[in-house]
Parts: structure tokens; sequence; C-alpha cells
């Protein structure tokens, strides 16, 4: 039986519907992150999951039970929220503490013992004394992910964990998550509306949109094969390529919006008309050397240097189609290019998610 087991969990405020009967399951240990935009649902179920929101239909199972009516405090879960929520007129101690006093049963010395063994898991065992005016955002972030896991919850529930930290600060904490989870093995949901953030962290992708799972997946597989045009642009920005594919004895080919030939691989589960691929920027090269390559001319109208790589901007097949990547030569703004990718590296798309 799967740890966490949501079933057609539907939430409505008035006429907006936040979530459209979803279903999603994770194992024990499971690293799941909801992924998507603003307003697509998933904060309401993540809400939903804590016990916070109660859906109209469907059920919330975890660890077997069914916790669908229960309050928060009954469900064996602890969610860290984005602004941490620490309590300001207690020390870091009595913030990590809190939790286990409102749980009760637990003696003050068992107690102390979990509040250090948290602290020591976020590397802040030295600061127990302190209050959270005294400490940086991104202690004060460790201070509340020890309170969250001190009680050994069955579910872990972060809301957008590390929306408040700068760039640095975000990246050495992504580490930091990814170390703790594989220490305590918790299972954990994430919301995030940061995709590298959702790649880099969950052992599962749950791509939300308009209140509906879009896709699940790994977060290779979401990446490699989206499935759908919202995906593929959500996860990575991808070149969005309209192409006419036609078939002929010779094999496949194709045209793009303006009327620029090119070939294409085996895509003998398509019928022959227009269709949409996913081009990633990373697999368009410029003035590519090699000549196996599909090779198409354009006008270059940007180039963003971003530290390892660069970023091109080519009109070329009656769109912009952007390459991120190694380019050191120089070109002109206005100017012809050559671009070019595999064969292979071109992948269809449906407009939407099966429903």
């Amino acid at each position: 039986m799967s740890h966490l087991v949501i079933s057609a969990a539907t939430k409505t405020f008035g006429a907006f519907t936040a979530l459209h009967e979803i279903a999603l399951t994770a194992e024990r240990g499971d690293f799941v992150a909801l992924l998507g935009p603003s307003g697509c649902g998933k904060s309401t179920l993540l809400r939903i999951i804590a016990g916070l929101e109660t859906p109209d239909a469907g059920t919330i199972e975890i660890a077997g039970r069914d916790v669908t009516r229960l309050a928060p405090e009954k469900r064996n879960v602890a969610l860290m929220f984005q602004s941490y929520a620490l309590l300001p007129h207690m020390t870091v101690t009595e913030n990590v503490r809190f939790p286990l006093r409102m749980k009760g049963g637990l003696p003050r010395t068992d107690q102390d013992e979990k509040v250090e063994e948290a602290l020591g898991l976020v590397q802040l065992h030295d600061l127990g004394g302190r209050y959270p005016r005294q400490l940086s955002g991104g202690q004060q972030q460790r201070v509340a992910l020890a309170r969250a896991i001190v009680a050994e919850p069955d579910v872990l529930l972060l809301d957008e964990p590390l929306s408040n930290l700068d760039a640095r600060l975000r990246e050495d904490m992504q580490v930091e998550l990814k170390r703790l989870h594989q220490t305590l093995g918790l299972t954990t949901v994430f919301v995030t509306h940061d995709q590298t953030e959702a790649l880099a962290l969950a052992d599962t992708v749950v791509l939300m949109n308009a209140g509906r799972i879009e896709r699940k997946d790994s977060p290779e597989g979401i990446y490699r094969n989206p499935g759908t045009v919202f995906a593929a642009d959500f996860i990575g920005g991808a070149n969005i390529l309209t192409i006419t594919v036609r078939r002929s004895e010779h094999g496949w080919s194709g045209t793009l919006a303006d009327g620029t030939p090119i070939p294409l691989g085996d895509f003998s589960g398509l019928a022959p008309g227009r269709h949409r691929f996913m081009l990633r920027k990373e697999q368009v090269s410029v003035s590519p050397s090699d000549t196996g390559l599909i090779a198409i001319s354009g006008t270059l109208e940007a180039r963003n240097f971003l530290g390892g790589v660069t970023r091109s901007a080519v009109r070329a097949g009656g769109q912009q189609i952007i390459a991120v990547g190694d380019v050191t030569e120089p070109l002109a703004i206005g100017g012809e290019v050559t671009i070019g990718w595999r064969r292979e590296d071109l992948v269809p798309l449906a407009e939407t998610a099966a429903r």
C-alpha cells in the first residue's frame, strides 16, 4: 500500500474549482514536488494533505489511515510554512521543542534529546539559546526545518521553503534539503513554482495546470519527454516548433512555419499534418561544425552572455529559436547564422494532457 494516497480530491471556492478530482500516490520515503504556475492548485493540494482545507469530494490516506476529516494535529504531518512562522518570544531550542510539547506524552529528557538531534541534523546545535531575530534568513529556515522534523512526521510538507532566500543560499539549501531527506527518509511533498528547484530535489515531479495534474514523472523523464506543450514550455522553457509532417517513400520529412524543409526521424506514430514539437535550447547549436545535424539559416536577433554559456536568439523557420551553449566566435546582431540540431532531438507534443 502506498504511504500517501489522494483519491479524486476536488475542491471549489464558490464558482471556482481549484482542484479537479486529483489522484496521486507517494511511497514511503518519496520526495514529491508539486510544481506549477500561480493559481494551478498546488498550494491548495498541500493544504488539503495538511488538513488546513477539507476536500469537497475525494479522500486522503496517510500511512494506511483515512485522514480526510481529521484535524491537522491528528494526522502526524508537519508543515513548514514559506514565512517559517517562528515564535519570536521563544529561543531556537524552544521553537524546535514546541511540536513535542503540543503532542504531549514525552518526558522532558527525551524531548531534549530529540531537539538536540534535530538541531544537529540542520547544523544549528550551537545556536539553541538565540532568538529568531538574532538569526539570518538561512538560519531561521533551518530552525523551521528542525521544528518540522523533530516529531518524526509521517509526511513532511514544505510550502515553497526556499523562496525567501537569495540565489546563493537557495543553492546551498537545496543541497541541505537533499542531504536531510536522504538521511531521514521522510515522505516529503513540497510546493514550488521553480522548475529548476523541482528537478534538483524531487524523486517525482507532479506538474499541475488549472487544478489538474498535467504530468507526473521523474525529473529526467518529465524533462526529456514532457508530453504536452504546456509541460515542455514550463519545464525548461523549450523551443516549440510547428511542423507540417509528411511521409513519402523516402521517409519522413517536414516543413517549418515559413515553409523551410527539414528531414525528420521516424514518427510512425504520427498522422501526417501539422504537429508541435519540442526542441530543447541546449540541443540547438549555433554555427554547427557537425555535418550530420539538421541545419537551417536564420538571423541573429540577440545574444546574452550567462557566464558558462551564451544564450542566442535566432529568427529561423518563421519563429524565434533559442540556443543555449558555448559560443565563442564573434557574431553580429542582425547577421545571418546557421543553427542545427539532431533529428532525434525533436520530440512530438500533445496540445493538452489526456483527461
